[in-house]
Order: structure tokens, then sequence, then C-alpha cells
């Protein structure tokens, strides 16, 4: 029999910061999974099924074991328009998911900041988007989940049939099981366009001081963040509120991807003056664009789509992205806190986006989002500056009540991840056995 496992060594992380050697496998039909489980196991090999690779840290990585490609396994089962429920195969990408639905004036529930995620990916780690406060996460919309696991076989799971397996899977990074298939619930649209309303940010209260109204008014929100200003102007940006216009085209993003970065920046192009340069720029900028537009969907939720290969902004040493969540009581005092020491650091972020999450309970056992408000921000890696700096923002985060988001994490510790998230042995206790991630092992290994 051919070996379907090959040795490779190009699996990086989003943020292009961890690395390793995988034995690599991309079956093309889901049957092919149960054999791939059963090879990796008999080499004494832990797996981990691997979509397109839009995790920034180790969640999607398994250095010294396998990885199962799941991008082959990308069929539409079955798309009822009347009853708005799709079931496909995990490997499917929200690009092509939403390419196939928006012309019958349907849409994801959810989407997060870039389309280049699969259906499996987004089930893993519950993602989430600018609709939090009214939609919940990604996780709230799924019907059934089919698993291949190395000790049961095929599951099919839902709420109702195995509650504990279903919540564990939810959020679950990937290690309850390799995801073959799921059915979700879609949404109606009558157009493929936004309408957008902008505003400008003073600082930090005036974010918070407007941010519940603006949640109540708009289907979604989001604010971008100067992370670089600091004093009377600490936190100032821009509000972008959008709500699905009621008539217009239903035509779906272009097929074509856009350019590619080239290159890899050089380092010494990410400095504090340019980094200040860049958000100044970026905010007069947005703030000079009409206070209200009609958009379509791919340029309000997903900017950075237009340039492939962004993350080689950051140079040939990557990123970290750092994502929080804390709860509201606490987090106005610790956004201030999190962002006046960003900028003393001169560390700062092109792209720092700070929104609020609803009311909604967390869909899975480890799912991120919970009621408060989140800051994600990109950090260039410059090694111990770099770390230190987000070591201070990890005792920000854990004194104020927060967590730190699994799927954007390459460092956080162990503690840090137990404190945020009490339950992870709910998790443990439905691993499947086979199945392993760095991530994992960092965070739960004593």
């Amino acid at each position: 029999m051919t070996d379907p496992f090959r040795t490779e060594t190009g699996h990086k992380s989003w943020g292009r910061v961890v690395e390793g050697e995988h034995q690599v496998a991309r079956p093309r039909r889901t049957g092919a999974v149960r054999d791939l489980l059963h090879q990796a196991g008999d080499r004494g090999l832990t797996a981990l099924a691997y979509g397109l690779g839009r995790s920034y840290g180790d969640s999607n990585l398994n250095p010294g074991g396998a990885l199962i490609e799941t991008r082959g396994l990308d069929r539409f089962i079955a798309l009822d328009v009347e009853a708005r429920v799709l079931r496909a195969e995990a490997g499917v990408s929200f690009d092509d998911i939403l390419r196939a639905i928006v012309p019958h004036g349907l849409f994801l529930p959810t989407v997060p900041g870039t389309r280049y995620v699969t259906l499996g990916g987004a089930i893993a780690n519950d993602v989430h988007g600018k609709n939090h406060h009214s939609a919940g996460s990604f996780g709230r919309h799924v019907r059934s989940i089919r698993l291949e696991r190395s000790d049961r076989g095929i599951q099919d799971v839902t709420r109702e049939t195995d509650p504990e397996l279903f919540a564990a899977t939810i959020g679950g990074l990937g290690l309850t099981g390799i995801i073959l298939e799921a059915e979700i619930d879609l949404v109606p649209i009558a157009s493929a366009f936004i309408d957008q309303r902008t505003e400008a940010l003073t600082g930090v209260d005036h974010f918070f001081d407007i941010a519940e109204t603006r949640a109540q008014e708009h289907e979604h929100t989001v604010a971008w963040i100067d992370c670089t200003a600091s004093g009377d102007r600490l936190g100032q940006g821009v509000l972008s509120c959008g709500d699905w216009a009621d008539e217009g085209a239903l035509t779906p993003h272009p097929a074509k991807a856009g350019p590619a970065l080239p290159v890899d920046l050089p380092g010494f192009a990410l400095n504090p003056l340019t980094l200040k340069t860049f958000n100044l720029a970026y905010r007069k900028r947005q703030l000079m664009k009409p206070a209200r537009a009609r958009i379509h969907y791919s340029g309000f939720f997903h900017p950075l789509d237009s340039v492939r290969d962004w993350n080689r902004l950051y140079g040939a040493r990557g990123f970290y992205q750092y994502q929080s969540v804390i709860g509201f009581e606490t987090a106005r005092e610790a956004t201030r806190a999190m962002l006046t020491r960003i900028a003393a650091s001169g560390l700062g972020s092109f792209l720092a986006v700070l929104k609020t999450f609803g009311e909604y309970a967390p869909e899975g056992v480890l799912s991120f989002p919970k009621q408060g408000a989140t800051l994600a921000l990109d950090f260039a890696n410059t090694g111990e500056h770099t770390l230190s700096l987000m070591a201070d923002l990890d005792r920000i985060v854990a004194e104020a009540g927060g967590r730190l988001y699994p799927a954007k994490d390459g460092r956080m510790s162990a503690g840090m991840f137990k404190a945020g998230y009490p339950d992870w042995t709910r998790v443990e206790a439905m691993r499947d056995p086979l199945l392993s991630s760095q991530f994992w092992r960092r965070v739960t290994d004593d």
C-alpha cells in the first residue's frame, strides 16, 4: 500500500511564527479519513485536521505528528433554499459557500474577518463576526456535525442526541474528532450590499459611551482603533456600523482573489514612526469618506481579503495576534490600560479592532465570545520585546477577569488558558485519544 502521508515542513501559523515538520495526508473523500486515522495510530502518531491555515498560532499545528488536510473534502451535499439550510463537507470554504448562496438571497449567519476559512474550521473555532450582539457566534447556527473518531467511528452529533460532545466540538479546536460534514442554518438577505454608517471616535470613553446604543441600532458594529495614540487621544478611531440594504443586486464577490503581496516587508519598515504615520493616515482616510454609504458585503466584512498573503506585511519573522475579551464591568478601564501600555511600547498594530459581544452565552465549552468588549491587535515579532508586551497585557486581562482567543494564540501560558476556560477538562474528556495539537499540549500538560 502506498503511504498516504508525506513529510512536509511548510505548514506555519498564519502569523508565521510557529512552524514544524508534519506527516501530511490530503484525502479527497470523507471515507478515506478513517483509514488515515488508523494508519497514523499504527505509526504512533497523533493527528489533527487542517483546513486553510488561518489560525494565527499553533491550534491547527501538530509538529512531530500527522495533519489531515480537509480542503479536498469540499462538496456541497444539500442546499434547501426555502428552509435556508445547507449541508456540506468540512473542507468547503466560506468563499465557496458565499458564492453559491448569495445569488439565492442567502448569507452565512455570521462571518469572521476573512472568507478563507473552512466550514470545519469555523465550527472548531466557533468563529464570530461584527454581529455577535444580534446573531451570536457561528456555533449557534450549527444543526448537526458528522465526526470521524478513531475510537468510535462515525458520530452524528446534535444538541439533542449528544449535548456534551456537541458542546465540546463547537469551539473544540478539532480535538473531538475529524469533522467530515455539517448542517447549518442560513439567513435571508435582500441584496448583497450593506448600508454603512461611519463616525469618528475621540477616545476609549467615547467608544464605551456609545457602543451599546449603536449595537441596538445596527446589526453589525466594529471599531478601528489607533493604538499608537496616547494621552487625550488614547483610543481614538473610527466606528463602522452596518445593516443589510433592503434593495440591490444579489451579486457575490469576485471569484478571482486579489493581488498577492509578493515579498516580505523588511524589518526596518515596521517602526514607531511608520506605524504612527499609517494609523493617522488611515483614520483620516476613513473619515474623509461619506458618513453613510452603500457598499458590497466583501468590502464591509472582508477588506483584508483584497490582498492575498497580507501576513507578509510583518516581515520574515512574522507576527503575533493578541485578542482578548473582558466583561463590561471591567472592560473600559482594562482597555484603557492595554492601549496605554501598547502606545508606550512602540509596537502598535496596523489594524487594531475593538468591538462588543452580546449577551449570548458561549455556545461551546471553549467558545471564546462572552458578553463584553473584545480587542484584537497584531504585533510584529521582535522577540523578547513583543513577548514582554504581551505578558503585560496578559496581566491586565487576567486581573479584569478576561480571556484570550485560542485560534489567535501562539504563546499563552497554561495558567492563563485554564483560568479563562475553567471547564477545559470537559473537552479533554471528550477528546479523541488520537487527536492532539501543539496548542493543546502546551496549555494542558503540567
